[in-house]
């Protein structure tokens, strides 16, 4: 699996978009795209890649939620490559719904769909066990502080990918995480478990000394 971390639109807020090819381009890879940003600006990148003799540039889209500045660009995408396009759910363009534990094909590698609501009720995760490697959207990674509200699923989705030795996250608004991504997510997870043992203590408190009871 090669992965092309695309120019993001240098004057628009728009997403990293991703273009996913087999290692040597065969007819059996599946060229794809995740996200597409804001426009179709990111075609012109793709033109320069090796992409494959004989194979359309993009084969596949896949869409981890459906925003303006990930999905903006679809309906140019889908004009000059007329690829499948995969989402959790159904919006103008999408071809495929996807599910959760789906495995669907990037590349030369097989990616478990997984869908978490940390940024959005569609959102999806995509995660390649053998590669190590994650697609995350604008689902939170990098967490330096307790400033909102996380799901429980993703303190799960954390500790999953800590045991699974993670060599590799994509992420929708920064560039690849390649250099200790295992560590950052640790440090995502003391982040996250350290405030809701805070919250716990909190609330213990409060019952002892009747705040919360009669």
């Amino acid at each position: 699996m090669r992965v092309f971390a695309l120019q993001p639109h240098p004057f628009k807020y728009s997403c990293r978009s991703y273009l996913v090819l087999g290692d040597h381009s065969t007819l059996d890879d599946v060229n794809t795209l995740v996200d597409v940003g804001i426009d179709g600006r990111v075609m012109a990148e793709i033109e320069t890649l090796p992409t494959g003799v004989g194979k359309r540039g993009v084969e596949r889209v896949v869409l981890p939620h459906n925003h303006f500045d990930h999905a903006g660009g679809l309906a140019a995408v889908v004009d000059r490559y007329h690829p499948e396009v995969c989402a959790f759910t159904a919006f103008a363009g999408v071809t495929r719904t996807l599910r959760p534990g789906e495995i669907i094909r990037l590349g030369n590698a097989d990616f478990e769909v997984i869908n978490i609501t940390a940024h959005s009720h569609d959102s999806i995760c995509l995660y390649a066990p053998r590669e190590g490697a994650i697609f995350t959207g604008d689902t939170p990674m990098r967490i330096l502080g307790r400033d909102g509200s996380y799901p429980e699923e993703l303190i799960v989705l954390l500790k999953r990918l800590i045991g699974a030795r993670i060599t590799a996250i994509y992420p929708g608004h920064e560039g690849p995480i390649r250099e200790r991504p295992g560590e950052m997510l640790e440090n995502s997870l003391a982040v996250l478990t350290r405030a809701e043992d805070r919250i716990a203590t909190a609330g213990g408190k409060q019952a002892r000394h009747g705040i919360n009871g009669p």
